[in-house]
């Protein structure tokens, strides 16, 4: 391939250098698309979550005061049924909650999954991070960390959460989330048994986008810190116990101020698999736009599960964004809500899927 020279002056010095280099380094030093500083970004149409984080740093909060009021404003307003109390019950009819939140600049995490009671999720999982050494607490034990800490312990169940869970049983218990198991799960409820021998039959998984609505968001300051966080109340009718990518370091969100944040929604079982938020971060950290490093961690899941239900959001530090979100009957196209000084109101922004 042809690489013609351009005259390039550095001081005193003239030199030509071969056109195919100078490029490279331009996109670099120029990154594409726009950039702008403070941002807020997180999955889906919720506008009312990225307001209240943008608010908070608009009034001089951190990027994790930003993030755990955004999430909360989730967990408050129900956030399509699938973030907060009253929502996807599980196989006994019990919502719980799972969060995430990380700080780019210490690598802090604190989290918490399978927790009950508590309708404040991401709060509780900031209390983790900032109250004990750990990262990640679960079920009854995190639930009786936060009522210690504080937080108030409520009935998660509504009458909403009760009629779905009511009609699911009506419908013989369809869809759910067991295999290898007797009763024949495809037609009956519970409780059941293990089959003696384990078939290799594959079922199609349920690509139902108000299954999996897990708000993500990304957070940066002025000076490029970055934090990120989750909140979801997880997969309806959901085996009890079960924990998705939400709460997980690398899978629901991930945050590096060296290199930037991601966050990912969709079908957790699959994508926590392959830690998307922590590869789009790495990828970012080796030169690759916000786009293309989106693009390539859904496309790494699904060169193994082509027809998972799944998005991503990404931002570097210098405030560029991009997402991406793979194409399944009924989904193909992704939203998300971004705040800037671009724009005095959250701007709702869509990518097709691939």
């Amino acid at each position: 391939m042809c690489c013609c020279n351009v005259h390039v002056t550095f001081g005193q010095s003239n030199m030509f250098v071969p056109l195919c280099l100078v490029f490279p380094a331009l996109t670099l030093l120029f990154p594409r698309g726009h950039a702008s500083l403070p941002l807020v970004i997180n999955t889906w149409p919720f506008k009312n979550a990225t307001a209240a984080a943008w608010s908070t740093l608009q009034s001089g909060g951190s990027v994790l005061d930003a993030v755990e009021k955004g999430c909360a404003r989730c967990e408050t307003e129900q956030c399509d049924g699938s973030v907060g109390y009253g929502g996807s019950p599980d196989e006994s009819g019990e919502t719980t909650l799972d969060a995430m939140i990380m700080n780019g600049d210490t690598m802090e995490v604190g989290a918490v999954a399978d927790l009950k009671r508590i309708k404040n999720a991401i709060g509780v999982a900031r209390a983790v991070m900032e109250k004990t050494d750990h990262t990640l607490l679960v079920g009854e034990s995190a639930s009786l960390f936060a009522e210690n800490m504080g937080f108030i312990a409520e009935d998660l169940t509504t009458n909403k959460s009760m009629n779905i869970f009511s009609q699911w049983l009506k419908g013989n218990c369809q869809p759910n989330y067991r295999k290898n198991v007797f009763p024949d799960p495809s037609k009956s409820c519970g409780p059941y048994k293990p089959r003696a021998t384990l078939k290799q039959t594959k079922r199609k998984r349920h690509a139902n986008t108000h299954s999996h609505d897990t708000i993500g968001m990304i957070a940066l300051d002025q000076d490029g810190h970055v934090a990120a966080g989750t909140s979801t109340n997880g997969l309806t009718h959901k085996v009890p116990g079960r924990v998705g990518d939400s709460p997980i370091v690398g899978a629901g969100a991930y945050a590096d101020s060296s290199a930037g944040g991601a966050a990912a929604t969709g079908d957790g079982d699959v994508m926590m698999r392959f830690l998307p938020s922590y590869l789009a971060v790495e990828l970012m950290r080796a030169g690759a736009d916000p786009s293309a490093a989106c693009k390539t961690a859904i496309s790494r899941i699904k060169r193994h599960y082509s027809e998972f239900f799944g998005a991503i959001i990404c931002a570097n530090t210098t405030g560029h964004y991009g997402a991406a979100c793979n194409k399944v009957p009924g989904f193909s196209h992704f939203h998300y809500m971004v705040s800037n000084t671009e724009s005095d109101t959250p701007l709702l922004k869509s990518v097709d899927c691939f």
